[in-house]
């Protein structure tokens, strides 16, 4: 496959909807989009609609983790609850997806996920902290037919390898 001008917009477009988080260490953002470039969907990762965000110990490690939603669920349960179907679309993420939203990814009917490479030193402590987990959701992506593209620094787009993952 070959990079487009319309994977970069929507890989940036993921980017910007991934500075609405108010996590206080990393900010994810997905977009799904239809067949047709049509955007169908977005998520950013945050607390639950009408949970208060504002209580400051609900952002630390482990609280934060049960109070957090991912980006890529809450773009998928925000087309559930508009009654929008992703069945045959792309998703773009600013972070390659953990084992949780990767089953998500595959039961909605999404066909492709796009991810950028970072390399940058805080990308690394996120790849050193997920690099297990994100195996076993390459795995599951990989055998249920979901293409794992990976938006290279140098703008190519290659499938995604296990060795893509690591720190």
């Amino acid at each position: 496959m070959k990079l487009t001008k319309w994977h970069l917009r929507f890989i940036e477009l993921a980017k910007h909807i991934a500075s609405w988080s108010k996590d206080r260490s990393t900010k994810v953002g997905a977009v799904a989009v239809g067949p047709n470039r049509e955007i169908r969907s977005t998520g950013y990762n945050g607390f639950p609609r009408g949970v208060d965000d504002d209580i400051e110990e609900r952002y630390e490690r482990p609280l934060k983790y049960v109070y957090t939603e991912h980006s890529e669920r809450n773009c998928l349960y925000h087309a559930a609850r508009i009654g929008v179907s992703l069945e045959g679309c792309e998703m773009y993420c600013t972070h390659f997806p953990c084992p949780d939203c990767a089953r998500g990814i595959i039961q909605s009917g999404i066909i492709s996920l796009f991810y950028p490479e970072d390399k940058s030193e805080s990308a690394r402590g996120f790849r050193e902290r997920s690099y297990e987990t994100h195996k076993l959701s390459l795995e599951m992506l990989i055998s249920s037919g979901v293409n794992c593209y990976i938006i290279k620094e140098n703008n190519t787009l290659e499938l995604v390898k296990e060795d893509d993952l690591r720190p």
